[in-house]
């Protein structure tokens, strides 16, 4: 991490979720979400696996109905029979006390369970249904989020704070009275949780909204008044670069101030597009920003009037796919690969000295220019390619730099 990032992170606990860690000084966690019918066991299974290999840590599930419950624990068994120990979180909302009671073995194959205080229960029924849900995890030693959500707020709360605030001197604007009801409705359920018998070092708390600079303020807040560790995510984000600039713009703001401890981007998927792409943006989000690293990004330029040619187009998208396709592969037999830089630039006014700066950088003919494509490692120049096996011989350049520089 660069000193530049390298900001003092807000003391929480540490909370254990299967075998990844989050909260106090480790590392931010990449989850993700299905969006399969949990109770289609082998559609769950794939996409969670897909998830799973495109780097996502934790990965959240809809438990809804009986159906939903009763498959958990056989998805988790399928997953551990392919060699995939990502934890499974339980999303509940409504009925989750008697799921939970009913399928003991859901209970026990969830790795964490999720609880939105706003619908978890209505009128009398709130407090014994919470405290129903709080009982379980505390049964099978599992850790809570409490995540509250504007779309779902405890309007009960809500109504409270209207009227307290009716009484001020100098009534709030709504928006702020629609923070507090936030902020409060997490804080204050997870002190019942505690009261209840849950440790602190247990519990993790989210307030989700859609707005910027809503969430923003909510998440600083939060921040400020208590020390669990938090999770991040601009709820309902949308589609395609909308949610991806959305997203990277109010997270990217807590995180450099050192608030947040696990990440969702809640994109909504192009229609047949890749679930897997919250992931990957995910991932660069915090690679970008310097906090993480997760597989060898591609510095390339955005060409101009003097790269009429596609071809470093098409170079750069093949090398971030091969690089991005080998890290599974390389996380296990050549660990550090993911810190690796490479560079595809399109002619020679900034080609050579950005591939200078990246452990491996070519600097493509532009055009006009001479048919050359120099070749630079470590900032010095290793070879010059020509001809129509570029693309592969410059490939194969990057899986030797690996295989020697991260033995």
């Amino acid at each position: 991490m660069t000193e530049a990032f390298a900001k003092p992170r807000k003391p929480t606990h540490s909370v254990q979720i299967g075998k990844v860690w989050i909260g106090s000084k480790h590392p931010v966690v990449v989850q993700s979400m299905t969006n399969t019918d949990t109770a289609d066991i082998d559609a769950s299974v794939k996409q969670i696996s897909q998830l799973w290999r495109a780097g996502s840590e934790l990965v959240r599930v809809t438990v809804n109905n009986p159906e939903s419950a009763a498959a958990v624990p056989r998805i988790r068994e399928k997953l551990l029979m392919m060699n995939i120990d990502v934890p499974i979180i339980g999303d509940f909302h409504y009925n989750g006390h008697q799921l939970l009671s009913a399928e003991p073995a859901c209970a026990e194959a969830l790795a964490k369970y999720r609880i939105n205080p706003g619908n978890v229960g209505f009128g009398k029924k709130k407090d014994t249904q919470f405290a129903a849900i709080i009982e379980m995890a505390l049964k099978y030693s599992k850790p809570v989020r409490i995540g509250v959500n504007w779309g779902s707020l405890d309007q009960s709360l809500a109504a409270m704070l209207m009227d307290e605030n009716a009484q001020r001197a100098e009534p709030w604007d709504a928006p702020r009275v629609l923070r507090e009801a936030l902020v409060r409705s997490a804080i204050d359920s997870a002190d019942k949780a505690v009261e209840i018998g849950m440790s602190r070092d247990r519990i993790i708390l989210s307030a989700k909204v859609s707005g910027v600079q809503e969430l923003v303020a909510v998440y600083r807040d939060l921040s400020k008044r208590s020390d669990f560790p938090l999770h991040l995510g601009l709820t309902e984000a949308g589609m395609g670069s909308k949610g991806i600039t959305a997203s990277a713009a109010a997270l990217a703001i807590l995180m450099q101030e050192g608030i947040g401890d696990t990440i969702r981007i809640s994109l909504t998927p192009e229609p047949g597009g890749a679930r897997t792409q919250e992931v990957i943006v995910a991932q660069e989000l915090l690679q970008t920003m310097g906090l993480r690293a997760f597989t060898p990004l591609v510095t390339a330029c955005p060409g101009c009037g003097r790269t009429t040619s596609e071809f470093f187009q098409e170079l750069a998208k093949t090398v971030q796919e091969h690089v991005r396709d080998k890290m599974p592969e390389w996380k296990i037999t050549n660990p550090g690969a993911e810190n690796l830089t490479l560079a595809v630039m399109g002619c020679i006014v900034n080609g050579p000295g950005e591939s200078r700066h990246a452990n491996i950088g070519i600097s493509l003919p532009g055009t006009g220019e001479s048919p050359a494509a120099p070749v630079f490692i470590d900032g010095e120049k290793a070879v010059t390619l020509r001809g129509d096996n570029i693309a592969q011989e410059f490939v194969a350049l990057i899986d030797d730099y690996v295989a020697k520089k991260f033995a």
